[in-house]
């Protein structure tokens, strides 16, 4: 294939084109360094420029208060599931709100090192992951060290569109996949995390926004890879970090905050898009059925099914053969799903709304 198609992967997920074609630019000789940027080492003063002009991108996007540390760390979402109890519970229980696949993984993995309470699992409680809960179906621990959210859910759709009300308790929320999305106030926030290959960058590193005075929970005799308090003392640098990856991330918040204009108005192309497919699933009649509670609706996935199996096999095969591709959605839900995430542009979405309601007209 010669051209690029519109790519609804849920992760890896699309990259926004100026940052693909800057990157292809430098990457046989990054400007000023006489080689690649996947050459130069990590500790010369190109690479340290990298890194740190990440990290002030984050803190511009976020207007983080000087308490809030950025850092970087490797192996994804799934080894912040463990080094969150690992770090931050000391010995205590924290309390898990499960909402979907990615919260009830969180919540087993750390199981692995401590006690876990669960106030709220929606697929036990409801038979199926189709909503968040209201405030008046769980009750937290005041004494918890932490309370854990998954900020979106991919596989089902389902996103917080405010945060819970934890009191005093700090919210370690998993922002994988709509972490730069909107805005959002930092402050209820004790941790927020994201591994950076659905919104924010490729696979190979992960964004750590972490309130400082909890860094002091990491004990001193954790290994170093697996402490916040060594990462981040060394700049994301104990060991060789992901060089590219964090460069690509530095691409990606130059452009959402010099292209863009920053996540207010992130936000609002995110929503135009949103309304846009959603928009065309509630006027199907039922042709096209969302999985997620429409309160509940994620703005950067959509999961949704056709009347029949068949119907969905014949809509991605026919929507892969126009440029509209990896619609397919997870296999324990089934279905198709369209990740529409920050650098999916709005073209995409209108591509594939003309696409769905004509695919209605022909097939139903």
């Amino acid at each position: 294939m010669e051209e690029r198609v519109y790519n609804f992967s849920a992760g890896p997920a699309v990259m926004p084109l100026p940052v693909i074609e800057k990157a292809q630019k430098d990457l046989l000789c990054l400007p000023g360094a006489g080689a690649s940027i996947m050459e130069i080492s990590h500790r010369s003063k190109t690479f340290d420029a990298i890194i740190n002009g990440a990290k002030e991108n984050i803190r511009k996007l976020y207007n983080l208060p000087e308490n809030y540390r950025v850092f970087f760390m490797q192996g994804g979402a799934l080894t912040q599931f463990a080094l969150a109890p690992i770090n931050l519970a000391q010995g205590k229980t924290p309390d898990y709100i499960v909402t979907g696949t990615w919260s009830k993984k969180a919540s087993g993995e750390a199981k692995t090192q401590g006690p876990v309470n669960i106030v709220w699992d929606g697929k036990a409680v409801d038979g199926a992951f189709r909503r968040k809960p209201t405030a008046d179906e769980y009750k937290l621990n005041p004494e918890a060290p932490y309370c854990y959210i998954t900020g979106n859910e991919t596989i089902e759709g389902i996103e917080w569109q405010s945060e819970p009300d934890t009191g005093d308790v700090p919210i370690v929320c998993d922002s994988s996949s709509n972490i730069f999305s909107k805005p959002l106030d930092i402050n209820k926030y004790g941790l927020l995390y994201a591994c950076a290959q659905k919104n924010a960058g490729p696979a190979g590193v992960t964004v750590l926004i972490l309130r400082e005075d909890l860094l002091e929970r990491s004990a001193d005799n954790l290994p170093s890879l697996f402490s916040y308090k060594k990462v981040e003392a060394g700049n994301s640098m104990v060991n060789t970090p992901p060089t590219f990856a964090i460069y690509m991330l530095g691409l990606v918040t130059d452009w959402l905050l010099n292209e863009i204009g920053g996540l207010d108005k992130m936000q609002a192309i995110n929503q135009k898009k949103a309304k846009m497919l959603y928009d065309v699933i509630d006027a199907s009649n039922g042709y096209y059925k969302g999985h997620a509670e429409k309160a509940y609706r994620s703005m950067m996935n959509v999961p949704f099914r056709l009347p029949s199996e068949e119907l969905d096999n014949k809509f991605k095969a026919d929507a892969a053969a126009v440029g509209l591709a990896s619609l397919g959605g997870h296999r324990s839900v089934g279905g198709l799903r369209a990740s529409i995430y920050n650098a999916m542009p709005v073209a995409g979405v209108e591509k594939l709304v003309t696409f769905m309601e004509d695919f209605q007209k022909k097939n139903s």
